[in-house]
């Protein structure tokens, strides 16, 4: 079999343009990688020039929040207006606390109104100047006032501790007093007798006495209360029988019997009966008698 010269050369440009298309696509493809390659970088490189203008940019919002604090603190002493001041700071607090990076537009603006805030720093610190001088001003006019106030004070102190002693002589002397207090057990057969009694003379314990003259007391409604310690201390009390509860000294006790009077100072005589219904345990007893909420008169007997 002949080879035919022509087809031979046919095949061999066939070839030809097969090698050449392939290595025009392997370049195409080397370049599109390579230019993959480049965009990948370049994109990386911006996400982290704005991850470190967004870190930047938080440092500054930081610090720019720092000096805010400082100038609302002094101002507040000097008593200026700090509301543009929180304004602002509520802003920046706002802003920091957004949980995403910013865009490049968005670190712009940010950025542009961080410098106006430092421009209102500035304007704030000259107020601040103004209202140094303004506090010292005062301050100097305040301690000649405070000299002349302590001085009145002084005066007035001095006053009220005379009122005070003064008033306190009118509270003693407008205490009342229980004068000539008796003591009697009283029999079944209404029979009296005083000063060492026995427990079967005792019917009933009467009690006596009269309100001495007192012309600084005030007149009017009085609560008059008799309390019978036995010799253990310890009241003696029959709420069936008229006994309760009186308050002295901020402490609650119980009474043996009570009286509610008009006191005209008058010298008035007043009388307490009370019939205990057992025996009286021997020993020393004591009458104590209250009013106003504090003791004005006492007297001992003894049951034999």
């Amino acid at each position: 079999m002949e080879n035919n010269p022509q087809s031979t050369a046919k095949s061999g440009n066939g070839k030809n343009i097969l090698i050449i298309v392939l290595l025009i696509l392997v370049v195409l493809s080397g370049i599109k990688l390579y230019t993959d390659h480049l965009d990948k970088t370049r994109k990386s490189e911006e996400i982290l020039i704005l991850s470190e203008e967004n870190t930047e940019l938080n440092r500054r919002i930081d610090s720019m929040t720092y000096q805010l604090d400082l100038r609302i603190q002094e101002i507040n002493k000097l008593g200026g207006d700090v509301a543009a001041l929180e304004e602002i700071k509520n802003q920046l607090i706002q802003e920091r606390n957004l949980d995403r990076k910013r865009s490049a537009d968005e670190i712009a603006s940010l950025n542009k109104r961080i410098a106006s805030y430092a421009k209102t720093i500035e304007e704030k610190d000259q107020e601040i100047i103004r209202l140094r001088e303004i506090n010292e001003q005062l301050y100097s006019e305040n301690t000649d006032l405070k000299s002349t106030q302590a001085q009145m004070q002084e005066e007035v102190a001095e006053l009220n501790v005379k009122r005070n002693e003064l008033q306190e002589k009118v509270n003693i002397a407008s205490k009342l007093r229980a004068e000539n207090i008796q003591v009697a057990a009283v029999n079944a057969r209404g029979k009296e007798r005083e000063d060492g009694f026995k427990n079967r003379q005792i019917e009933k314990l009467k009690v006596s006495f009269n309100l001495a003259d007192n012309k600084v007391a005030t007149p009017g409604p009085r609560d008059i209360y008799v309390q019978v310690m036995a010799p253990n201390n310890q009241p003696i009390f029959d709420v069936a029988k008229g006994s309760g509860t009186f308050t002295i000294d901020g402490r609650e006790e119980f009474y043996t019997v009570h009286q509610d009077i008009i006191f005209d100072n008058s010298k008035q005589v007043l009388t307490y009966f009370y019939e205990k219904g057992t025996k009286y345990a021997p020993g020393v007893y004591e009458v104590r008698i209250y009013a106003d909420g504090y003791q004005i008169g006492a007297k001992t007997f003894e049951v034999k």
